[in-house]
């Protein structure tokens, strides 16, 4: 059976990214890169938005703001390119062309439902924040990984990603500090029906 991880990468304020800023914000160190490195071979899940934005990346599309990919940035596309994805999507066209792009029209609840009974490894969401509530909310999220950088992004940020969401209890299995300034908190997540001290709807 695979395990599913709902992996983000955001500001203390919890946007995705926030507009003139490169990737990771410009905050990764030498501990955190070789951290990614050393990560487990996973099964990428994402929707059409992220599809366009990465697949652009990796045929040379430079984020706006920027003359040209930093070394770092470069080696993240360039694994995202190498790994299996699958993407959910009723307005892209096949073939895909971003290699190793598997494209899904169906529903991505029963699709993942299935993915993980009868498969193995991990899968692993990136960006995509309606597929991530969709699956949170299903019930068939195991791990929830969030990578908060050191920035207040409230006058830039875009996409935030807890919009929408369900309430959430989180039980702290994993924690570190990379490089003195970047947390990594993981969890087991809990949809809750209503808070713990408050009556039902």
């Amino acid at each position: 059976m695979s395990e599913l991880l709902v992996d983000f990468i955001t500001s203390l304020d919890g946007y995705a990214s926030g507009e003139g800023w490169p990737g990771f914000w410009g905050l990764e160190g030498p501990e955190y890169l070789a951290w990614l490195d050393e990560q487990p071979e996973v099964t990428y899940l994402m929707g059409a938005n992220t599809y366009r934005l990465m697949s652009g990346f990796a045929a040379g599309e430079v984020p706006g703001g920027q003359d040209e990919f930093r070394a770092e940035e470069e080696a993240s596309v360039d694994q995202l390119t190498q790994a299996p994805k699958v993407v959910f999507s009723s307005s892209l066209e096949e073939p895909l062309t971003w290699a190793n792009s598997t494209l899904v029209r169906g529903d991505a609840v029963e699709t993942v439902r299935a993915m993980k009974k009868d498969g193995s490894g991990i899968l692993s969401t990136i960006g995509s924040l309606s597929l991530c509530r969709s699956l949170l909310r299903a019930g068939l999220v195991d791990r929830f990984r969030v990578g908060m950088f050191p920035v207040i992004t409230g006058a830039t940020g875009a996409e935030r990603i807890y919009d929408g969401y369900p309430d959430v209890a989180l039980e702290m299995i994993e924690h570190r500090t990379f490089d003195g300034r970047i947390q990594m908190l993981e969890y087991q997540p809990r949809v809750l029906e209503h808070p713990p001290l408050g009556a039902p709807a």
